[in-house]
């Protein structure tokens, strides 16, 4: 996959939500908003490799899986505002997007026998399609998670359950709440898993392509663990988490890391096109 595609998509959702917090902050937004800011990576180098027409099922933080897949700044900024061109007329807000085979929905846990649900229809319908899920490590606490992986494994379904270990669930940290490891949560259920420790936009794609590709081979579930970190508060409330912590972190930013594959010329013209893009959906939203 080329660097620079990625780059520009990592880069439009980094400056997207970058402008939602301050429309939250100026009074523009209803409701809360959970922002993906230090995890793009993740989204974008998952979702560039599936067809348009694969399932994705994200969570409460899903606007960068949402811009990854659909691309339409102007229709999730809308449903943000309440407004009605936004993705489901203003009903669903920050949480809760259906466009296509695109769903997301603010139930951790919820989301995981959805996913497998699709994944069944396109098996039982031979259409080719997968279904990728997106859960955080706070989601590893609800049964229904294991009860999901038990019956995708017996039933074998074109499932990728990704997980996106942000190492807190909401505030609180994983040490305090995952006994074991994630991996050998898929592995009690005869599912393979792979687990990756990187902010590397190519690694990511690299290794999730392969994931993707065996997915829709075999048709049997498999888990990407890809550990990550995010740099905004959980939402709209105070972080608890020691400032330093988060600092220390930015020196993972797959943004800058994504910049060095880069030359100057190719991330100014880059930068140049979204800032443009994300202005004019912004006044676009703003007079809906």
């Amino acid at each position: 996959m080329n660097a620079s595609i990625l780059y520009k998509d990592i880069y439009k959702i980094r400056t997207f939500e970058e402008k939602v917090l301050e429309l939250f902050s100026l009074g523009h937004l209803r409701g809360t908003t959970h922002t993906y800011i230090g995890q793009e990576a993740n989204a974008v180098g998952v979702i560039s490799n599936l067809n348009s027409n694969d399932f994705v099922v994200s969570n409460h933080r899903c606007h960068g899986h949402y811009i990854a897949f659909k691309k339409n700044l102007y229709a999730l900024l809308c449903e943000l505002m309440g407004k009605s061109d936004g993705v489901c007329g203003g009903r669903g807000g920050s949480q809760h997007l259906c466009d296509g085979t695109f769903y997301t929905n603010g139930i951790q846990g919820g989301i995981l026998p959805l996913a497998a649900g699709l994944a069944y229809g396109a098996k039982f319908n031979q259409t080719g399609q997968i279904a990728v899920v997106f859960i955080g490590d706070g989601t590893l606490g609800e049964g229904v998670v294991y009860e999901t992986l038990n019956i995708a494994s017996k039933w074998e379904l074109p499932l990728l359950v990704v997980v996106e270990n942000n190492q807190y669930a909401q505030s609180t940290p994983i040490q305090l709440t995952l006994a074991g490891t994630i991996s050998k949560r898929f592995e009690a259920f005869g599912i393979n898993a792979t687990e990756l420790s990187s902010f590397d936009v190519l690694e990511i794609s690299n290794a999730a392509k392969s994931i993707i590709d065996r997915v829709r081979e075999s048709s049997k579930p498999y888990g990407l663990i890809l550990n990550t970190y995010r740099f905004a508060s959980h939402s709209k409330s105070s972080d608890g988490r020691d400032p330093a912590e988060v600092e220390s972190m930015r020196k993972h930013d797959c943004l800058q890391i994504t910049e060095r594959l880069l030359q100057e010329s190719q991330i100014e013209s880059i930068q140049g096109i979204v800032n443009d893009e994300v202005e004019k959906v912004v006044l676009q939203a703003l007079e809906a």
